[in-house]
């Protein structure tokens, strides 16, 4: 028996083929959003990106989770795209939330959070998804992931809010066209990707006071959007995943703190958490 599991978001997308024995193998290519691409352009994408040799690694059951497979049609349009690629028939398409609760929960009870390109938040009982808010998007929601905190950060630079220092580090990282920024952001593919791309400069001058504002503002914004409208957030763990909880776990936990919530898992990639997940079930 083999896997294949596929964990995608907007920015990466990890893979991981899987034997009964052996070590697993891991790729790495592009973001897959079957919301923002065509099934055409994701499958020249894999086949431009993905090397995988399908005569010594082909996978009998794949499972995959992604950014933007929230409803049956955009999961048969990654089905299409996985068949074209892989020529399998067994597979499971499921949203980004329902394998990072399976990653960060498992079986147990909690409440399960992404904040990464994008964010998201859930309710997981332990086998399923129970309960889950509207996910808005880059444009009206996403609140406390990498393109809100980006976009925070490029009002800043644009506003001459930023100090010369912080209005250093972003130019000598972006450069100092902010007309050229505003061409990309609105005319290039992803705006979500490019916004994301300025949290780095957050991670990079940790310290600063309005680095620091912007992230626990942020971040304190997802936790009144989404954590604060659950009742289960005080009785279960707040797992989270994604590189922003990643880097930025140390507000994470001060404000579950000042929530008197319960901090559980903090990981940068569920990927880990679903290969020992599917081992223990399908081996």
């Amino acid at each position: 028996m083999s896997i294949l599991i596929v964990e995608s978001g907007s920015t990466k997308t990890d893979w991981c083929f899987v034997k009964k024995t052996g070590k697993p193998i891991f790729q790495k290519t592009s973001g897959i959003n079957p919301y923002l691409q065509s099934s055409d352009d994701i499958l020249k994408g894999l086949h431009h990106e993905l090397k995988w040799n399908l005569k010594k690694h082909q996978p009998e059951k794949i499972y995959y989770y992604g950014a933007g497979v929230n409803n049956k049609e955009l999961q048969d349009k990654i089905v299409v795209v996985l068949k074209g690629y892989f020529s399998v028939n067994k597979m499971e398409v499921q949203s980004d939330i329902l394998g990072a609760a399976r990653a960060l929960s498992g079986n147990t009870k909690g409440m399960v959070c992404i904040l990464g390109t994008g964010s998201n938040c859930c309710y997981f009982n332990g086998s399923k998804i129970q309960t889950q808010q509207p996910s808005l998007g880059y444009i009206a929601g996403d609140e406390g992931s990498g393109n809100y905190l980006g976009k925070k950060v490029l009002q800043y630079y644009a506003y001459n809010t930023f100090d010369d220092e912080l209005k250093t580090a972003f130019e000598m990282m972006f450069g100092d066209n902010i007309r050229q920024l505003i061409h990309r952001l609105y005319n290039e593919p992803f705006p979500n990707r490019l916004l994301a791309s300025f949290s780095i400069i957050l991670v990079e001058n940790r310290g600063h006071f309005m680095v620091e504002n912007i992230i626990e503002d942020g971040l304190n914004d997802f936790f009144h959007a989404h954590l604060l409208k659950y009742r289960q957030s005080w009785k279960h763990p707040i797992h989270f995943t994604g590189s922003i909880a990643y880097y930025f776990k140390d507000v994470l936990e001060s404000l579950c703190s000042q929530y008197e919530f319960e901090i559980g898992n903090i990981l940068q990639s569920p990927l880990e958490g679903l290969v020992n997940y599917h081992r223990n079930r399908e081996f």
